[in-house]
Parts: structure tokens; sequence; C-alpha cells
């Protein structure tokens, strides 16, 4: 069998092949092959068929001599054999070869020159391409791109179909990560989004190799060049908080720490539309214009979008470079970050709305990552269930947590980060008794949190879980900062709070030896 790299080459090199087309380019070519239409606003809609999200059952990291005893396996990092790979590769890329028309994007991952991946993404649909081109660094000049020697390899084929009993997959849908190979492969699936966090997945195994720090979090910095980070899960706020007029935005969701200071993996935001209105959220809103590509978004017949409809999934999104924010910070790279924010939506309603961690229980809330899940976001769910995911990312982590946490540490320590848990979710008692957090209020607490003023006033130990709680906040009541206080029935808070604390404590096992004495420094 041909190289991986010479297959790849053939494919660029076709006649037939587009490389570095420009934004209108790859528009007219989606439109011309019945890819998307336009909005009334000038966004591409698309549809991605029965993949409405990521497929992460379908994901896997080819396990060889390079990654055997580096790669965190289990149902997460699931290995796959090479032979699997080399035979699925050839075959898609053959597929490929067949194909009228195929799409070519060179750009990089990682705003910092010095440890940037310089990445190719090889398309079978031109939205795709366009999609990349958003998400991703874009070169200067079209000269420049052309150029680019390829670090890493996305090759995308969405209408190939695998045969599980013959090609050792688990379904027709195949995202495949061979780190030797440097190549991404990912075919079954039309869904963007698996193309942008494979690449953050493949960043996440190659910084620490550099010693630095990739982590699932949004940036912006103020004026003063104060950055701060905001690490959360799906509803916790963290798009939202940090969207913050008053602050230059460095990026909405993958970044990179090192050496320099804080830096976006990517060129774009990839932004949940679901319920999105000019008023809540309107530099997202304006975001969406020509170049931008709306994800399963429903148009009225006047190809104007309905972002409260939910006939094709909750999940729609909207894919626009960073130059569409007005606020952004371009280049996204800014120094080091002076305050650290860990998000959480407490359906438990038993977190105070904001603490003060030091260095052992933030290493404690990073590897636990919790918010809740909510009674009635999936089938059988009745009550809010404890949701924890690893460093704020657990599936795209290839290594083990402990890599993630232990840099985090030596970070907060060299830079002296002062770092927060802020509870976005239920007050006055658990969802369904208590109410949501007032927005207004967490503003307000976290712009006290990053101005640094919070840090100068009192603060009383939280008798439950240990945390330090602020005795008053500007602009946000006294008597909602220590949540017991906000239960009527203080019986009820405090069982609750144990069987909390129960379930942090149950998933703290899993990682083992090698992370226990962050549970006995900083946990419960």
């Amino acid at each position: 069998m041909e190289n991986t790299a010479t297959l790849i080459e053939k494919l660029v090199n076709k006649q037939t092949t587009h490389n570095q087309l420009s934004t209108a380019q790859l528009v007219e070519a989606s439109i011309r092959r019945n890819e998307g239409k336009l909005t009334d606003k000038g966004a591409l809609a698309v549809t991605t068929g029965k993949y409405t999200g990521r497929s992460p059952k379908d994901r896997f990291i080819v396990s060889d001599a390079k990654t055997e005893n580096t790669v965190d396996w289990g149902e997460i990092n699931q290995p796959i054999e090479s032979e699997v790979f080399d035979h699925l590769f050839k075959k898609v890329v053959n597929y490929l070869d067949e194909r009228n028309e195929l799409f070519v994007f060179n750009g990089y991952a990682g705003a910092d020159e010095d440890t940037r991946l310089n990445i190719r993404v090889v398309n079978e649909f031109a939205w795709h391409n366009l999609f990349a081109k958003d998400l991703f660094i874009e070169p200067d000049t079209k000269e420049e791109g052309l150029n680019i020697d390829p670090g890493f390899t996305i090759v995308s084929a969405p209408t190939f179909k695998a045969n599980p009993e013959v090609d050792g997959t688990k379904s027709e849908t195949f995202i495949i990560v061979n780190f030797t190979e440097r190549i991404v492969l990912i075919g079954g699936t039309e869904y963007g989004g698996e193309m942008k966090k494979s690449i953050f997945s493949v960043m996440n195994y190659l910084l620490p190799e550099e010693d630095v720090l990739a982590m699932h979090c949004s940036a912006n910095v103020g004026k003063d060049g104060d950055v701060a980070l905001f690490f959360g899960l799906s509803g916790t706020g963290k798009t939202t908080l940090s969207a913050d007029p008053t602050r230059e935005l460095i990026g909405d969701d993958e970044h990179g720490w090192n050496k320099k200071g804080v830096f976006n993996i990517e060129g774009g935001c990839y932004a949940k539309a679901i319920d999105l209105s000019k008023e809540k959220e309107p530099e997202i809103y304006g975001a969406i214009k020509f170049g931008t590509v709306l994800e399963n978004v429903w148009l009225d017949e006047t190809h104007t979008p309905d972002y409260k409809n939910k006939d094709l999934t909750e999940n729609t999104r909207a894919a626009y470079p960073l130059k569409h924010i007005e606020n952004a910070l371009i280049p996204s790279k800014s120094g080091h970050a002076k305050t650290i924010i860990f998000l959480t939506a407490d359906a438990f309603g038993v977190l105070p709305p904001i603490s003060k961690l030091n260095k052992d229980q933030a290493m404690y809330h990073f590897l636990s990552g919790f918010t809740s899940k909510l009674a009635g976001t999936e089938r059988g769910v009745t009550s809010p269930e404890p949701v924890f995911s690893t460093c704020f990312g657990a599936p795209f982590l290839p290594l083990h947590a402990s890599v993630y946490a232990n840099k985090l540490g030596e970070l907060i320590d060299e830079h002296n980060v002062n770092v927060f848990l802020v509870n976005t979710g239920w007050t006055g008692g658990e969802y369904g008794v208590g109410e949501r957090m007032n927005l207004k209020y967490t503003r307000s607490m976290v712009t006290e949190a990053i101005s640094g003023n919070l840090e100068k006033g009192e603060f009383v130990t939280d008798e439950a879980f240990g945390l330090q709680i602020p005795t008053s906040v500007k602009d946000v009541p006294s008597d909602v900062l220590n949540p017991r206080d906000t239960w009527s029935d203080k019986d009820a808070y405090d069982k609750k709070a144990n069987e909390l604390i129960g379930s942090f404590r149950e998933n703290f096992k899993k990682f083992g030896n090698e992370s226990a004495s962050f549970a006995e420094k900083g946990g419960f």
C-alpha cells in the first residue's frame, strides 16, 4: 500500500480538487451543490441528517507503539488497531477519489506561532470546508495557505458508510485519530463539530509534550491585560458570562496556556443557536451574517431563521470566524491568566453562588468538573442528577487527567491566580422548589471577582463543603450568598448537601492513586 501522505497528496492535487477557496467561492459551491441555503442575513444554512451531534461511541484512537502507553484508554479513548485504520483509510481515499469535486483548506490550530499546529482539511462537502475555514485559523494570504506543510490532516467523507462487520467499526460512522500517521479520518456523519473537536483532542495530546496546557474554556481580557478563564459544561453560562462588552474576547471554547500566556486554539466560534435572540446574546446574534454556517436551524419560507424551533434538534449551532465578533481580540492571544472561574449549574441548590478556592480545592474541582443534569433533558431523568466531566472536557482528553491538573496547578502557583467556583444553578431549594440564580447577580459576582475587589473583602467558611464564601458582594443581596440560609428547611439542605458530597467522593474514585492527594487536600 502507498503511504498515507502520498495518497492524500493525490487527492489534494486532483484536477477537480479546489484548494484554498475564498468564503464567497465556498458559499457559491455549497449552494450550487444543493448543500445549503442562504438566510435573510446571508449566512449559509445547512442540515446534517441523522447525526446532529457528536458520536462519542464511534470515536477511536489508533493503538500503536506511540500511543499504547501514553493514552488513557477507556470508554472515551477507545483503541483501534493500525490494520483497521489502514484498511479503512484506503477505502475512504478511493471513495473520495471517485467524487466529482473535493475541497481543501490549509490553516492553523493555535494562535501562538511557537506551538501552533499546521493543519490540512480534505472535504467531500463544500460547506464542511467553509466550516473549517471559519473555525480554524486562516492564513493571511492564499499563497501562504497553499504553501503550508501540514502537521495533521483531517480526511472527511460524510457520505461514506462503514460496514462494521468488514471494517472493524461499531457502526457506519467513525472518527479515528492516528497520532503516528497524524491523520483524523471521519466518515458516516455530516456533523461539522466532529472536525473541530478532533483537532482539539489532538492538541490535548500534543501540547503537553511542549509543556503547554490545553484547556476547554472561554477566555477574555480587560483593558489592563487581566486575562480571565471560564471553565464550565453546557448550560452553566460559559459563553454568556465570557461575552462581556467591556472586555475583549480571546475565544469561546478552546485555549492553550504556555510560557508567554493564554492563546486561542481556534480562529472562530461554534455557538449554540437554540433560543438565540438579539436581546439576550447580541454579540452572537450580530455575528450571524455572510460567511457564517448555521447548522440545523429551521428557516421559514422567507429564509429567516427560527431559533426557537427544535424540530431538527436542540443542538442547533452557528459557526463563524472571530472577526464577526466586534470586541474580539485578533490575533487571539494575551498574557497570563489572573482569574479562573469554574462554572457549575448546581440543580441541588446547595453550593454557594460564589466561593474562593485555595490551590488544593481548585485541583479537586478541576478534576471533578461538576454540573447537573435536569429532569426532562433526557428520557428517564425525573430528578436532578450530578454530572462530572474531568477537567470540564473529558471527551477530548487523550492523556490521564492528572497531566492536565498538575500543569494547571503549576500555572496557578507560578502566576498567583485567583480561582473561584461560581454556581449559576439553583438557590433556596433544589430544582422544582428553589429558583435559578439571578443572572444579574451572577454577572456582578463575576465582575467583582475578576476586578480583584472580591478578595479584599471578608469571607466565612461554608460548613458543608469547606468553601470560602464572601460576606458581601457589590450589587448582590447578602442573603443569597450562603446557600443554607436560603433554605427554609435546614435539615433538608444538610441532607441534600451530604448527598452531593457523596456523589463527589464516588466520582473521584475513578482517578485512582495518581490523584488521591487532590481528594485528601482539596476534597470534602
